[in-house]
Parts: structure tokens; sequence; C-alpha cells
């Protein structure tokens, strides 16, 4: 996912913030597949991936603790493994005042 930060006074194209897994795809660039998740673990665990537009981060250990895989063909096997953690942490963590009124009231 991702969202645009505020607009400011400069008319230049603003920057798209990147979560979920779009940051965790990004931040995955030197990761050679097949891997563990022990392999992740020991090389990328302390990686922190912000997982909703206020900035809030999880690191790759948390998120392959929460994973029912013990590994991964693919970055996208990881990616698709890693999405539902993401989601959990998005309603966990609700950002902005709409997503806050929204885990109050569930409709």
């Amino acid at each position: 996912m991702g969202v645009r930060p505020p607009a400011d006074d400069d008319l230049s194209e603003p920057d798209v913030i990147e979560f979920g897994i779009p940051a965790l795809d990004a931040r995955m660039e030197n990761v050679s597949f097949p891997a563990t998740s022990e392999q992740l673990r020991s090389e990328y665990g302390d990686l922190e991936v912000p997982y909703n537009a206020s900035g809030s981060t999880v690191t790759l250990r948390e998120v392959l603790t929460e994973v029912d895989r013990q590994s991964f063909e693919s970055e996208q096997e990881l990616l698709n493994a890693a999405h539902p953690v993401f989601e959990r942490k998005r309603a966990q963590n609700p950002s902005g005042l709409l997503g806050q009124l929204r885990a109050m009231f569930p409709f």
C-alpha cells in the first residue's frame, strides 16, 4: 500500500509513502531465494518495515514469527505469506482519525 504525503506549497510531485507489502518488497532487493525463515531472521531480522501511513513499524523478525511457513522459494511467496501479518498490524493500530473511529465503531 502507499499514500501520498500531505501537499506542501511546492508545485513538484510529492513522493509516495510506502508501507506494508510494497515497503517490504522495496527493502528485499539483496535477498536471494530460496530462503528459510531462520536465514531471513538472522540476516534481515532487524529490518524495520512500516505497516501503516503513520510510519508505525514492525521488524521482519516479528513478521516471520507470525508467518506459518518456514521456507520460501521466491520473494513473492514471502510477500504473500507476510501480507496477512501487515493487515492484522494495520487493523490493530489504525492510523489517522478515520482509522481510529473505525476501530472504535465496527460498521
